[in-house]
């Protein structure tokens, strides 16, 4: 059923006829309850949901990132920042799947920050001085 080009379906939202994880949204969004706020997803968002569903789609979309007018800066990189922790902690259950998750969520980083912020070394972003 779509209601305002919104429906959910087997854990999967529909938004626009597109399918998205409804897992996937929730980590994005930092929203448990995601229903509640499909309305309010961002552009940038929802591809992020699409492209960590199909990190092969990456290299077609890098230059749609770059350009991209992002409308919460801070709560996009933390989405970014929420997928490669999650990645880490379900490395286990798909090694592949997660490490290319991983990936795509570390290169949009660096693509649009200049760096990683959860880095280890010396140009981390969350380095005190």
């Amino acid at each position: 059923m779509i209601l305002k080009g919104v429906g959910n379906i087997n854990n999967q939202i529909i938004i626009l006829g597109k399918v998205y994880s409804e897992k996937d949204l929730q980590l994005i969004t930092g929203k448990k309850d995601i229903s509640e706020h499909t309305e309010n997803i961002p552009e940038e968002m929802l591809l992020l949901s699409e492209i960590i569903e199909d990190p092969l789609k990456l290299p077609h979309l890098l230059e749609t990132f770059y350009t991209l007018q992002i409308k919460n800066e801070k709560a996009f990189h933390f989405a970014l920042l929420r997928v490669q922790v999650d990645s880490d902690l379900r490395m286990h259950e798909d090694i592949q799947k997660y490490q290319q998750r991983k990936y795509v969520a570390e290169t949009l980083e660096k693509l649009l920050y200049g760096e990683l912020m959860l880095s280890v070394g010396e140009n981390s972003g969350l380095d005190e001085e």
